[in-house]
């Protein structure tokens, strides 16, 4: 065989490891875009439910904060624009106007409907945020 035979079925051979990467290539990237869109939607069943409960605890937050007593602000406090939910749970913590015991079954029922709406399981998180719902009291 010729040096040039040689070289055409190298060149020929090589082109077609780049059309069956290339290929390859789109498949894959088929198949991650099929798959990020699959659990975007398997994401909904409950997280909609997920949001609304954590817009209630916020919204419970920020009423223990205009109507509990006032405190010393901190230094920290002049350095963000605004409070987090979370940095008004602090200070309504340390002023003891929050029941730790509740704050920490109000977290941890959270995390587990999180964790059920990943795994698919509605009822579940339904249940969770139930749990969430008896701590908060009785919403407005």
């Amino acid at each position: 065989m010729s040096s040039e035979a040689i070289q055409f079925r190298a060149a020929s051979l090589l082109a077609f490891l780049g059309d069956v990467l290339t290929g390859l290539r789109s498949v894959i990237v088929g198949v991650a875009v099929l798959a990020a869109s699959a659990s975007v939607a398997h994401a909904g069943a409950c997280a909609a439910k997920i949001d609304a409960m954590q817009g209630r605890i916020d919204a419970k937050l920020e009423a223990i904060a205009a109507h509990g007593r006032p405190a010393k602000e901190s230094v920290a406090a002049g350095m963000s624009a605004q409070p987090t939910p979370r940095s008004i749970e602090a200070a309504e913590q340390k002023l003891g106007e929050l029941n730790q015991h509740m704050i920490r079954n109000i977290r941890r029922a959270m995390t587990r409907a999180r964790a059920a709406d990943a795994k698919g399981n509605l009822r579940r998180c339904e249940k969770e945020l139930s749990r969430v719902q008896r701590a908060l009291g009785p919403s407005t």
